[in-house]
């Protein structure tokens, strides 16, 4: 069973502070959601965790089985065990969907192991077909002239592919129909094990009708400002967040976009990784 902690974190952003002091706390075995308003540090915590180069920890600790995933590149918290499925999924022109997933699943081998070509073609085929993709799909490149469902299966499609201990899923749901939505819910909800557990960024609880987590957080402000588990979902469900303000006294947030996106997480100008 693996850990990740999430320890008094404060983020700022192009000298705007958005998290305020962020604390959660996860296991391998368990499924968390995020829900908030918009503009309360959902993606601004998905794109921390992962270590977009644009967004600046002030203080704070995020470890992994005791870790500190701050301290690492990109590259080495995805061979850690971290995995980001991309608010905006970006196309690669020129790179098959089968040569980037290999290619990323090598990478967290030793330097003398390689994949079995045969073993990965058949889980590959399985993922696609549980995903219900076209079998096309390994010799198309990575999300090149795909809808947005497509793009947002891909993403899942690689989670189950790399097998991660913890994969941060940033609103999956958003471009889904209904029954992409089920398909997305029912596969990531069917990972959950002692070795992967998710953390889910949604606004709309008809996800949860597939994923079943363990914690919903509330974020507000820059913080988690409320857990709790079903019964919170259904009370957002039906009386939005203004009961919660009110309880808390809080001001309405005021939107704070971020002109960055996620689909360029690991892309520096100046080739430095924070």
């Amino acid at each position: 069973m693996s850990k990740l902690q999430i320890i008094d974190l404060w983020v700022k952003v192009e000298d705007k502070l958005i998290l305020k002091g962020v604390n959660l706390e996860m296991n391998t075995g368990e499924i968390h959601v995020i829900m908030g308003p918009n503009g309360t540090g959902k993606s601004t915590l998905a794109s921390t965790i992962m270590g977009h180069y644009k967004y600046e920890v002030v203080q704070g600790q995020i470890l992994l089985d005791g870790e500190d995933v701050l301290s690492m590149s990109v590259d080495e918290r995805s061979r850690k065990g971290l995995f980001l499925a991309m608010q905006y999924p970006s196309e690669i022109t020129g790179v098959t969907n089968s040569d980037f997933i290999k290619t990323a699943m090598e990478t967290r081998l030793a330097e003398d192991e390689h994949i079995s070509l045969f073993k990965f073609i058949r889980s590959l085929d399985k993922a696609t077909k549980e995903l219900k993709m076209n079998s096309d799909l390994p010799h198309r490149y990575v999300n090149v002239g795909f809808s947005g469902g497509e793009k947002k299966r891909n993403e899942i499609l690689q989670m189950k592919m790399l097998q991660p201990k913890f994969a941060i899923l940033d609103e999956i749901d958003s471009g889904l129909d209904v029954d992409a939505l089920r398909i997305v819910g029912e596969n990531v909800n069917n990972m959950k094990s002692d070795s992967f557990g998710a953390l889910v960024i949604t606004h709309y609880e008809r996800l949860l009708d597939y994923i079943k987590p363990d914690y919903v957080h509330v974020l507000m402000g820059g913080k988690v400002v409320r857990t709790g588990k079903n019964e919170l979902i259904e009370k957002i469900d039906r009386e939005g967040y203004d009961w919660l303000k009110l309880e808390l006294g809080l001001v309405d947030d005021a939107p704070v976009r971020a002109s960055v996106s996620l689909g360029t997480c690991a892309i520096n100008p100046s080739n430095k990784v924070k």
